[in-house]
């Protein structure tokens, strides 16, 4: 049981973003959602370990950026998925191959089971 809320926050196969969670998480899905604005995408391209930096990130949350180990900041470092998108974005990962990460899939196993034919710029 959820001390929030009082119900369940265990959805099977799935990593339920709590409050708990956001605490967890706040400064990693901070700097995440920084990304909306153009200069600091410029700003996280120049320099992406300064940029982290300056919004406080651990070297665990250094290092599970840099490799893109999406599932882990979520399950782990309370990661919000709609923040990590961002993230996302700029490292060449969409919303398939994150998918597919959570499920512990390649994408082309991902994309079996969705009803839509995979592009080939996701």
């Amino acid at each position: 049981m959820s001390r929030e809320t009082g119900h369940s926050d265990h959805i099977p196969g799935t990593c339920v973003f709590t409050g708990q969670r956001s605490q967890k998480g706040l400064k990693l899905n901070s700097f995440a959602f920084s990304l909306h604005k153009a200069e600091n995408r410029e700003a996280y391209r120049k320099d992406s370990e300064a940029y982290m930096n300056s919004y406080g990130l651990s070297a665990w949350e250094k290092q599970k950026v840099k490799e893109k180990d999406w599932k882990a900041l979520i399950e782990e470092g309370g990661g919000n998925i709609y923040m990590l998108l961002k993230v996302g974005a700029m490292t060449g990962d969409g919303l398939v191959p994150i998918g597919a990460q959570q499920r512990g899939e390649s994408v082309e196993e991902f994309m079996k089971t969705r009803n839509v034919p995979l592009r080939q710029n996701m």
